[in-house]
C-alpha cells in the first residue's frame, strides 16, 4: 500500500491525475483518446478541468490507431484505457506505434494498490492474483514504463515517461491505480517544463564523424539524398530541407518517407523503393557513387520486397542514435548534430541532375469517356493534381498505400501510412486522430483518407467518432471487392480474400450524421471522378464527405504487384 505524503509538507498540493494531465497539456496534447472503464473513471473527471478533451472512441483498438494518427500530426498523443480488457484491445495499435516510431503515452487505469497487494480475485484479471502480467506484455513495446504505485515517485515517473516518449519517439506505458488518482503530490515541479531537448553528441566524436562524412561527400562525383521515415519521427526535417536546398543534390524519398521532403523543390525526384520505384528513379539512385541515407527503415514493403540494389560501400546512414559511414559504425552519434555541421561546412559539391517528379497521367490513360472505369494508373496522378498544400493524406496498407507513390505532393503535405506494421484498418482510426489534430490546429488543413473496402470494414465504427466530434475529413473508400494486396500475394480468386459488400456511404446516415453537415458520393467512372475533383464545394471540405470509389477487383498499382510477388516468394522459402 502506498504511503501518503503529508499535505502540510507540500508547497503546492496537486492530485496525481491532475499532475499527469497537466504535463500532457504542457507538451501539446489537447485530446485524450480511449474508452471508459471502471478502473479509469475517476481519472477521467480530471480531463476537462485540465483543458483537455475526451475523445471517447468506439473501442480501444480504434483509439490506439487514432492516437497514432494524432501524434503524427501534433507530435505526441495520449490514450487512456482500463486494466486488462481495455489495454489488451489497444495493444496491437501500440505495437504499431512502437514499430513505426510514433510517440504515444498509454495510460492504464488499474485496480488499487491494496487490491494488487492482496491478490484479490477481481474482474478483468486472469483470476490468478497476478497484476503484472499485462504490464509485462506491454514491456517490449514501450520505451519506458511508469507504475504510479507510490505518490513519492509519481511526479518523477510521469516526467521521465513523457520525456522518453518524446525523445525516443516511441510509446510509453503508465499505470494509474484507482487509489492513486487523488493522492496529493508536490505541484511545484509543474513550474519547470519537462526537458525535451535531445542530448548533445560528444563534441570530439561528432566532429570526427562530420570530417569523415565531408571527406566522402567532397570526393563523390554524383551523390544523392534519400530520406526515410525516421527523419520525420526524430524531427530533423528542418536540417533535411536545408541540406537539400543548399546542396542542390537530387533528392528522393522512400514509401515510409513520403511527405518528408517538399516535393515541389526542383531537385525532388520521386519515390525510391527498389524495383517499385517511380520511373527513372531506380536507375539514377542506384548509379550514384554516394547516397546520404537519412532515417532509413529498410523493411520489406518499404523496399518493394528487399529489391534495393545499393552497396553499403556507397552509403552514409544517418540515424537517431548512431551514424554509419560505409562499414564503419559510430554508436551514440546522433544525426541531428552531424547534419547541422555538414550543412554549415560542406561548401560546393559535384552535382549531377536527377529525374523530376510530376503528376502526369500515362498517355494510354489520359482519354476520358463517359463510361470509362477508374483504374489506379489514372487515379493517383489525377488525384495528385487535386491535392492542396498542407493537406493531411492517410493511406491504408494495400492499394492506396502503393498508389500514393505515383502522386507528387504539393508543399507541406503530411502523409500518414503504416508501411512497416501494416495492420489493416489502421487508417480509419488514424484518420479520426489526424482530423482531431487538424481541428485543434484551426481546421485550415484538409484531412483526406484513402482506404480499401476490406480494411474499412475492420474499423468502420470510428466514422461515428468523427461525426460525434464534427470532424471534416474527406473519406474515399476504394470499392474493389475485398483484400487486393492479399490476392496478389496468394489466392487471387479464393473466397478468403472476399468480403461482404456493404452500402458504405449509407453508414454516414446510420451513424447519425446531420445531412446538413455531411455529404456522400458514389463514383464509378473517370468522368465522375474528374467532375468531383473539379467541384469547388467538395474540394473546400466544408463538412464530412464520404466517397464510394469503384475500381476493378484485379486492378492494382504496379508497385503493389511487384512487392506482393516478392513477399509471396519470401513466404515460400523453405
Amino acid at each position: 500500500m502506498a504511503t501518503d505524503i503529508r499535505t502540510s509538507e507540500l508547497k503546492s498540493p496537486v492530485d496525481v491525475a491532475e499532475y499527469l494531465f497537466r504535463r500532457l497539456h504542457e507538451v501539446g496534447i489537447r485530446a485524450i483518446h480511449g474508452v471508459p472503464g471502471d478502473y479509469n473513471l475517476v481519472a477521467l473527471d480530471y480531463i476537462r478541468r485540465t483543458g483537455l478533451t475526451w475523445v471517447g472512441n468506439c473501442n480501444e483498438l480504434n483509439a490506439g490507431y487514432a492516437a497514432d494518427g494524432y501524434a503524427r500530426v501534433k507530435g505526441i498523443s495520449a490514450i487512456l484505457t482500463t486494466f486488462g480488457v481495455g489495454e489488451l484491445s489497444a495493444i496491437n495499435a501500440i505495437a504499431g506505434a512502437y514499430s513505426e516510431y510514433v510517440p504515444v503515452v498509454h495510460i492504464v487505469g488499474t485496480p488499487s494498490t491494496i487490491s494488487q497487494r492482496d491478490g484479490m480475485l477481481l474482474h478483468h484479471t486472469l483470476g490468478n492474483g497476478n497484476f503484472d502480467v499485462f504490464a509485462n506484455m506491454n514491456r517490449d513495446i514501450s520505451c519506458a514504463m511508469g507504475k504510479l504505485n507510490d505518490p513519492h515517485e509519481a511526479a518523477m515517473l510521469i516526467d521521465h515517461a513523457i520525456r522518453e516518449c518524446w525523445v525516443q519517439s516511441r510509446p510509453v506505458y503508465i499505470t494509474l491505480p484507482t487509489d492513486m488518482v487523488q493522492k496529493k503530490i508536490e505541484g511545484e515541479r509543474l513550474k519547470t517544463p519537462i526537458d525535451l531537448e535531445y542530448p548533445d553528441n560528444q563534441l570530439e566524436k561528432e566532429d570526427y564523424v562530420v570530417d569523415v562524412v565531408l571527406k566522402y561527400l567532397h570526393a563523390a562525383k554524383n551523390p544523392v539524398i534519400l530520406v526515410d521515415a525516421c527523419a520525420v519521427r526524430h524531427r530533423v526535417l528542418d536540417e533535411v530541407h536545408e541540406l537539400v536546398q543548399k546542396s542542390n543534390l537530387p533528392t528522393f524519398v522512400t514509401p515510409m518517407g513520403k511527405g518528408a521532403v517538399n516535393e515541389t523543390l526542383p531537385t525532388y525526384g520521386g519515390v525510391y523503393a527498389g524495383d517499385g520505384s517511380n520511373p527513372g528513379v531506380r536507375e539514377r539512385l542506384e548509379s550514384s557513387d554516394l547516397i546520404l541515407s537519412i532515417g532509413a527503415i529498410k523493411s520489406d514493403f518499404n523496399t518493394a520486397g528487399f529489391t534495393y540494389r545499393i552497396s553499403q560501400l556507397s552509403t552514409i546512414d544517418f540515424h537517431s542514435d548512431y551514424m554509419r559511414v560505409r562499414y564503419s559504425e559510430y554508436p551514440g552519434v546522433r544525426m541531428k548534430g552531424v547534419l547541422r555541421k555538414v550543412i554549415d561546412q560542406m561548401g560546393n559539391l559535384k552535382v549531377q541532375p536527377g529525374p523530376v517528379a510530376n503528376n502526369e497521367i500515362p498517355k494510354e490513360d489520359r482519354h476520358i469517356s463517359k463510361d470509362q472505369i477508374i483504374n489506379h494508373a489514372w487515379f493517383w496522378p489525377r488525384m495528385g493534381q487535386w491535392l492542396r498544400p498542407k493537406d493531411i493524406v492517410i493511406t491504408e496498407t494495400g492499394t492506396a498505400n502503393f498508389g500514393i507513390w505515383e502522386t507528387k505532393f504539393p508543399e507541406g503535405v503530411t502523409a500518414l501510412s503504416q508501411v512497416l506494421w501494416g495492420s489493416i484498418g489502421y487508417s480509419v482510426g488514424a484518420c479520426q486522430g489526424a482530423a482531431m489534430a487538424a481541428k485543434e490546429l484551426g481546421n485550415t488543413r484538409r484531412t483526406i483518407l484513402f482506404v480499401g473496402d476490406g480494411s474499412f470494414e475492420l474499423t468502420a465504427q470510428e466514422l461515428s467518432t468523427m461525426i460525434r466530434h464534427d470532424l471534416k475529413p474527406i473519406i474515399f473508400v476504394i470499392c474493389n471487392e475485398g483484400y487486393t494486396i492479399e490476392r496478389y500475394i496468394h489466392g487471387m480468386d479464393e473466397s478468403y480474400n472476399d468480403i461482404q459488400t456493404w452500402k458504405y456511404k449509407d453508414l454516414v446516415a446510420a451513424f447519425g450524421a446531420d445531412p446538413k453537415k455531411s455529404k456522400t458520393f458514389q463514383i464509378k467512372t473517370k468522368q465522375e471522378a474528374h467532375d468531383l475533383f473539379n467541384d469547388k464545394e467538395f474540394s473546400s471540405a466544408p463538412y464530412l464527405q464520404f466517397v464510394e470509389l469503384y475500381m476493378p477487383k484485379e486492378d492494382a498499382p504496379v508497385a503493389l504487384k511487384l512487392t506482393a510477388e516478392a513477399s509471396a516468394k519470401n513466404n515460400e522459402k523453405q
